[in-house]
């Protein structure tokens, strides 16, 4: 079953998580609705993790520890 995200591009926020600009809140974006496809459930935490990771603030290591550790959640 399709769902969907808030996204606010004006606030520069998916899921209320604030981002620091346009181009992370895309590519962040992109990332999570290409995993919808294959059943990710986004949480704000999922996507704080993901806005790090592409913006470079945690490391690849960091990304699949959190994941293996469910710390998305």
């Amino acid at each position: 079953m399709y769902s969907t995200i808030e996204i606010d591009r004006n606030k520069l926020t998916i899921m209320g998580v604030e981002f620091s600009d346009l181009k992370t809140l895309e590519s962040t974006a992109n990332a999570i609705g290409s995993n919808m496809f294959e059943g990710f459930k986004p949480t704000p935490r999922s996507v704080e993790i993901i806005r790090d990771y592409v913006a470079g603030k945690i490391t690849l290591t960091e990304l699949i520890f959190l994941a293996k550790e469910k710390g998305y959640v």
